[in-house]
C-alpha cells in the first residue's frame, strides 16, 4: 500500500506503479469530481492540484508522488462552493454541459493563487484546458470576477513579483 496526502487527508490505495493519478483519485479514492477526458493531457478536464501547481492527472503515475505532495482535487477546494472561482463560476452560469469545468475550474484557481490579478494574456497562458461547449468567453470573464474577491496580500505579492522582474 502507498500514502498520498488529498484534500488535507492521507489516503492510502493499492495501484500499479504506472496507474495514472486519476484512476487512483476515481476509482480507489472515491473522488469522481475529476474527470476523464482525452487520457493524454490535452484537454484538461483531469486538472488538480499538486503542491499548488495545476496539473493533469492522467498522465502523472500515482507512485511518482510522495505523501509530502499536497494533492487538492475539485472535492477539497473548499468546502460548500465557497472558493472564489467557485462562486464566481456560478454567479456567471459558466458550464454548459458541465463536463470539463472540474478541470476548469482547478485550473483558474491555480492561476489566481499565482497571480491574483491576471492580465488576459496570464489568463490565454494558464487556461489550456479544451471546452467543447466553447464557454471561453464566460471562462475568461469569470475568472476576472473571481480575480476581485483575491485577497489583497497575494495581489500585493504578485505586484512585488513583478516588480522585481523588472
Amino acid at each position: 500500500m502507498a500514502k498520498l496526502n488529498v484534500n488535507g487527508k492521507d489516503r492510502e490505495f493499492g495501484a500499479a506503479p504506472d496507474t495514472p493519478l486519476l484512476w487512483v483519485l476515481r476509482e480507489q479514492l472515491g473522488l469522481t469530481g475529476t474527470k476523464y477526458g482525452c487520457g493524454l493531457a490535452q484537454c484538461g478536464a483531469c486538472t488538480v492540484h499538486i503542491d499548488g501547481q495545476a496539473v493533469r492527472s492522467c498522465v502523472m503515475p500515482a507512485r511518482a508522488l510522495k505523501e509530502t505532495h499536497k494533492i487538492v482535487t475539485i472535492e477539497g477546494l473548499s468546502r460548500n462552493g465557497t472558493h472564489p472561482v467557485q462562486r464566481a463560476w456560478q454567479a456567471l452560469d459558466v458550464p454548459q454541459c458541465g463536463f470539463c469545468q472540474s478541470g476548469m475550474i482547478m485550473a483558474a484557481a491555480a492561476l489566481l493563487s499565482d497571480k491574483p490579478r491576471p492580465t488576459d494574456a496570464d489568463i490565454d497562458a494558464a487556461m489550456t484546458n479544451i471546452c467543447r461547449c466553447g464557454t471561453y468567453n464566460r471562462v475568461r470573464a469569470a475568472i476576472k470576477v473571481a480575480a476581485q474577491s483575491t485577497p489583497r496580500r497575494a495581489a500585493a505579492r504578485q505586484q512585488a513579483q513583478e516588480g522585481s522582474a523588472t
